[in-house]
């Protein structure tokens, strides 16, 4: 039985969803009606599924043959698996939407312990949108700072080693460089589309005489799944559910046309996919009404169609719009006050987790957080239709991640083992892996009478902590033994 907690703080067990056809059936005709129109939009069929995933194979290939695709398949550099003998210590950094996490990591054999200490350092509103100076600077003060709270020494003979998480698209010339494409995950950042970001943090830390060695520039989806394959090496791709989406798996060398080297044909490269981008030319995703306001009001019109479908970052607001379209309509909480429901973003995937899996009695908690977060005193029938709603946005969102690893797995053929997900969407929401699953089976033809499920998802090692000091650990190890290729000394 799982367990959720949801962003209004509670935290209950999940047997069964609550609502009936019988609760359905009790609404009043004109809310019925809404409430098919909205399942009726928002349902995504197993045709469509494979429809979208055989696009998605196709824009997959088109990254690998070509720079400046709509999903850029970005080379990493990143050269094979781990073999589970990494080792050392290591300073890591992940800048994410909310926070920068800043850890210190000791790698030890496989399956053995591995030491984590660890400081988030909070992401003021000003620094999203502000000037890559003051991203930066704050980075590295972080970085001194955590450095003489933890004694963590270090000389300019001999530096700290450096993973830098950074999950943003980047191109990669070397490992330990990276050029940002676009901002994602509603970050508007003057001054580093087009830079190299890992040089952007090495002069800020050059100003503060940082005893630090930035070795390498990972994206957490890639870090994901080599954190897991560190420990499981049944892992074959990598995925973030979380606030965007994304995947990483494995490609020869030999079939990433774009990329010019003489690493032999048949060596391992990871891919950072960058796949949110799936479908910019809306060929393919059954779009709403919702889902084009969300992209025309964004920062980035146009770009991420795939992420703003399906990503925790945008599932509370596609909620937040439909509920406002039906309050203006006079459907639902009629002669409320509507101020708190018009902020954008206010809802998150917490919220709507919370709601749909309510089992208490009257559904008091769905009740109690209607109250804190939009003001609105929801009746009995207004919660039957909002818990439905929140399933319909829920299972779409579930369904539609389901085709961007079948899609991987169909183009390499790969007929069983472990995607390695991290994200609150994998990992928090209860229901998520059942339907993310079925989806599964329903696009690559598995058994309906399965015992099991040949892929399916773990919950992935700290890709941003442990993966990028794993990868930081693989990239010395390869400039020891003289391997230079896509390794840039600074």
């Amino acid at each position: 039985m799982d367990t959720i907690t949801s962003s209004h703080g509670l935290s209950k067990l999940r047997p069964q969803l609550p609502i009936d056809q019988a609760d359905i059936d009790s609404l009043s005709p004109v809310l019925k009606e809404e409430l098919e129109r909205l399942k009726s939009i928002f349902y995504v069929s197993t045709r469509k599924l494979i429809e979208i995933s055989e696009q998605f194979e196709k824009e997959l290939q088109d990254g690998l043959d070509n720079y400046g695709s709509n999903i850029s398949m970005n080379v990493t550099w990143v050269l094979g698996w781990p073999d589970g003998h990494e080792c050392g210590n290591f300073l890591t950094t992940d800048l994410g939407g909310t926070n920068l996490r800043v850890c210190w990591i000791k790698l030890t054999e496989r399956h053995g312990e591995t030491n984590v200490i660890q400081q988030e350092y909070k992401l003021a509103d000003d620094l999203k949108t502000g000037e890559s100076d003051a991203l930066f600077d704050f980075i590295a003060t972080s970085l001194g700072d955590f450095i003489e709270k933890h004694k963590l020494g270090g000389t300019k003979d001999d530096p700290l080693k450096l993973g830098f998480t950074f999950s943003y698209p980047a191109h990669q010339d070397y490992i330990d460089h990276g050029k940002l494409v676009t901002w994602t995950k509603g970050l508007e950042i003057k001054g580093v589309e087009g830079e190299d970001a890992a040089g952007l943090l090495r002069q800020a830390m050059a100003k503060r005489d940082l005893p630090i060695h930035l070795v390498a520039l990972i994206n957490d989806t890639t870090g994901a799944m080599i954190a897991s394959a560190y420990n499981d090496p049944e892992t074959i791709v990598g995925a973030i559910f979380g606030t965007g989406c994304n995947g990483a798996y494995m490609e020869n060398v030999g079939s990433i046309h774009k990329l010019r080297t003489d690493l032999p044909e048949e060596t391992p490269m990871a891919i950072n996919c960058e796949y949110g981008a799936f479908d910019n030319a809306h060929n393919v995703l059954p779009r709403t009404e919702y889902d084009i306001q969300i992209d025309e009001e964004s920062p980035k019109p146009g770009e991420q169609a795939f992420e703003k479908m399906s990503a925790g970052l945008y599932l509370g607001e596609i909620y937040r719009l439909v509920v406002v379209d039906l309050y203006e309509k006079g459907l639902i909480f009629k002669d409320q006050d509507a101020s708190k429901m018009r902020n954008p973003y206010i809802l998150d995937t917490g919220f709507l987790s919370g709601i749909e899996n309510d089992t208490s009695p009257g559904m008091a908690d769905t009740k109690r957080a209607f109250i804190e977060k939009l003001g609105f005193e929801a009746t009995p029938e207004q919660l039957i239709f909002s818990q439905k709603l929140a399933e319909y946005i829920a299972v779409r969102g579930a369904r539609l991640c389901t085709c961007g690893i079948a899609a991987i797995c169909r183009k390499k053929g790969i007929q069983s083992g472990h995607v390695a997900a991290d994200g609150s969407v994998a990992n928090k929401h209860p229901n998520f892996k059942r339907r993310w699953a079925n989806a599964m089976g329903e696009v690559l033809g598995w058994p309906v009478d399965r015992e099991e499920d040949p892929i399916t998802i773990t919950s992935a090692e700290d890709g941003s902590g442990i993966g990028a000091a794993v990868i930081a650990a693989m990239t010395l190890k390869r400039e020891k033994e003289g391997q230079t290729a896509g390794i840039k000394a600074v």
